[in-house]
């Protein structure tokens, strides 16, 4: 398993946002998490379903979804 297959995304759950593992965990919740200043350990204490590939594989989500070119238009 790759780290982006722990990423599900189902459109009757959390809106269609992707989430960890099919549960109720969102991407972006662990990455708020982890900006707000949250460690790893701290992460996983307060959500015992998670896995520390699953904080991973929420970085490695959010760095696939932000390779993307950038255009900038001509003045």
């Amino acid at each position: 398993m790759s780290l982006l297959d722990r990423i599900t995304i189902e459109p009757g759950k959390m809106g269609g946002r992707p989430c960890i593992r099919r549960m109720r965990i969102r991407v972006t919740d662990v990455l708020e998490m982890l900006a707000g200043g949250a460690t790893q350990a701290q992460i996983l204490a307060d959500y015992p379903d998670l896995e520390e590939e699953d904080i991973r594989a929420s970085l490695a989500y959010a760095a696939v979804q932000l390779n993307h070119p950038v255009i900038i238009a001509a003045e």
